[in-house]
């Protein structure tokens, strides 16, 4: 799926994009940092999936992090999954290890 020019991703992708990438994206986009072996991205992947299929012009971009990974590093991510919302390149929110889609609901509510 490709929206607002970013390619959204179900899986999450190593290749990264720079901060500087990110503050040059126009949108809505959200950026969730994880890892598809944490317990706790697991058990927030159905909430989150049900809020962005509610929103077909938010770009989802799933994104590997860990140790030494700049783009997590730069939004001073310490906890998967951590959910940052965007628009236009700019944060309006966050969402740490949400569990419930009604969380994530709260948060895209900061779009409007």
């Amino acid at each position: 799926m490709k929206t607002n020019g970013i390619a959204s991703n179900f899986d999450y992708s190593e290749e990264t994009l720079t901060l500087e990438q990110v503050g040059e994206l126009s949108g809505d986009i959200l950026l969730e940092f994880g890892a598809p072996w944490c317990g706790h991205c697991q058990a927030a992947s159905a909430a989150i999936n049900e809020v962005v299929n509610e929103h077909a012009d938010l770009s989802h971009i799933k994104i590997y992090d860990g140790k030494g990974k700049r783009l997590g590093r730069g939004f001073k991510v310490k906890l998967w999954p951590t959910l940052i919302l965007l628009h236009d390149g700019q944060e309006v929110g966050r969402l740490v290890r949400p569990l419930r889609a009604d969380e994530v609901r709260d948060l895209m509510s900061k779009l409007r």
